[in-house]
């Protein structure tokens, strides 16, 4: 699957509303034009009302499935939006201008914001030039240093999203430095228990195996070398990664170095959110809400 047949799947999905906080940006515009054109979807546009009419005509977006309310700050954009989703006037949140902080400081408000009972994470489907399918690397964004409890709900939230695309029964890689169990690294720990974890039924809806390093789990010469078996090895559809810092990076190293594209969302709230970066192009901000409205088809964790 290529990133583009995420995008017609998720127009398969009719009369959805996506709500932006603080929208008023010319890549945020260029992505609703782009979401309106490919996606048979309604936008709620939160923001300085006078510069989205400006911005909408710029853009000779129509206006036909938009709706505006008037935000004066990115705090206020960040409340509306997330409280018309919470409300059901949208069904999904995605980030426009602002900071991740400020929309997760509303995200995570006790009384009109999206928090559940489960850990919130950064999922992110990759198409990588050389490779016949998407990957998954969670979570690049949002936990710094998970627990084992918090490395399964992680990786069930990716579970979700895979399986939201098509993908019944995704493979997952915990990965690590090394590909054996160290009692100096906890990665490697929390790699074996998930594996056992998964084995005892305790983890469903997919395969895990670990620990792998990124060339074990990816490669299947590269596992081959290391005489590493197994369904996972070499196959990885979902990359586990242990620390915030180890995703982050290798989420940058897809984009920079590989040229990859990404749609990305946190998932594990009561409903997806588009979450991209000020900076990713117009076209991975539309791959992000189409990951998102296809998560958000099947939603119940």
């Amino acid at each position: 699957m290529k990133l583009k047949d995420l995008v017609e799947k998720a127009s398969l999905h009719k009369n959805k509303t996506i709500a932006v906080a603080h929208a008023e940006d010319s890549e945020v515009m260029q992505a609703v034009k782009l979401a309106a054109e490919h996606l048979s979807s309604r936008f709620l546009l939160v923001g300085d009302g006078e510069k989205l009419k400006d911005l909408i005509t710029s853009h000779n977006i129509s206006s036909h499935h938009i709706d505006i309310i008037h935000a004066d700050t990115p705090e206020e954009s960040a409340r509306i939006a997330v409280k018309s989703v919470s409300s059901r006037h949208a069904d999904v949140l995605m980030k426009g201008n602002l900071p991740t902080s400020v929309l997760l400081k509303a995200v995570l408000n006790r009384q009109d914001g999206l928090r559940s009972s489960h850990v919130l994470s950064h999922v992110a489907a990759f198409e990588i030039p050389g490779f016949d399918r998407l990957i998954y690397v969670t979570d690049s964004a949002m936990n710094i240093a998970p627990s084992l409890e918090e490395l399964r709900q992680i990786l069930l939230n990716a579970v979700h999203v895979a399986r939201a695309v098509g993908n019944n029964n995704p493979k997952a890689a915990a990965l690590a430095a090394v590909e054996t169990v160290n009692p100096k690294m906890e990665a490697t720990l929390h790699a074996a228990s998930l594996a056992q974890m998964c084995k005892r039924g305790q983890i469903k809806g997919c395969v895990v195996d670990g620990p792998f390093g990124l060339d074990n789990a990816v490669s299947e010469l590269a596992a081959a070398h290391k005489n590493i078996t197994g369904d996972v090895a070499g196959r990885a559809d979902i990359l586990l990664v242990p620390s915030i810092e180890a995703g982050n990076i290798l989420y940058k190293s897809l984009i920079y170095f590989a040229k990859a594209k990404v749609g990305a969302a946190i998932i594990g709230a009561k409903a997806p959110i588009a979450l991209t970066s000020r900076a990713d192009s117009a076209e991975n901000k539309l791959y992000s809400l189409a990951l998102a409205l296809c998560a958000s088809q099947e939603h119940k964790l």
